[in-house]
C-alpha cells in the first residue's frame, strides 16, 4: 500500500514538473517605456534533465505494463490459435472422408453409375 502511495506521489510530481516546464509563458503586461527589456524565464539545465528523466521513467512504466498484459494474454492467444488449427484440420479430414467413403459417379441424364454397369 505504501509503495502505491509513493508511486502515485512520484507520478503526480512528474506531472507537475512537466506542466511547469511546458506551460505557456505568463501574459506580459503592455510594454512600458520605463522597462525596455522584458526578461523571460529560462529553463535551467537541471530542469531539462529532470524532464527527460521523468519522460524516460514514464515510458519505462508504460512499457512494463504493456509487457505484463502481453505476458498474461499470450497463453490465451496461443490456445485460441491452436483451437483454430484443430478445427481446420477436423474440417479438412471430414471433407476428405466424405470424398473417400461417398465415392459416387455423378448421374448423367438421370442414370446412376450402377445402372450403366449392369
Amino acid at each position: 500500500m505504501r509503495g502505491e502511495d509513493q508511486e502515485s506521489r512520484l507520478l503526480y510530481d512528474l506531472c507537475v514538473l512537466l506542466l511547469t516546464v511546458l506551460r505557456f509563458p505568463p501574459p506580459s503586461p503592455p510594454p512600458a517605456r520605463s522597462h525596455p527589456v522584458v526578461r523571460r524565464r529560462q529553463v535551467s539545465p537541471a530542469g531539462i534533465v529532470f524532464l527527460l528523466l521523468g519522460a524516460s521513467m514514464a515510458l519505462m512504466l508504460c512499457g512494463s505494463v504493456t509487457f505484463v498484459i502481453g505476458f498474461i494474454l499470450m497463453p490465451w492467444i496461443l490456445g485460441f490459435v491452436m483451437l483454430l488449427y484443430f478445427v481446420g484440420i477436423v474440417s479438412n479430414l471430414s471433407g476428405l472422408w466424405k470424398a473417400i467413403l461417398c465415392n459416387r459417379t455423378p448421374d448423367v441424364d438421370g442414370i446412376s453409375g450402377k445402372e450403366m454397369q449392369g
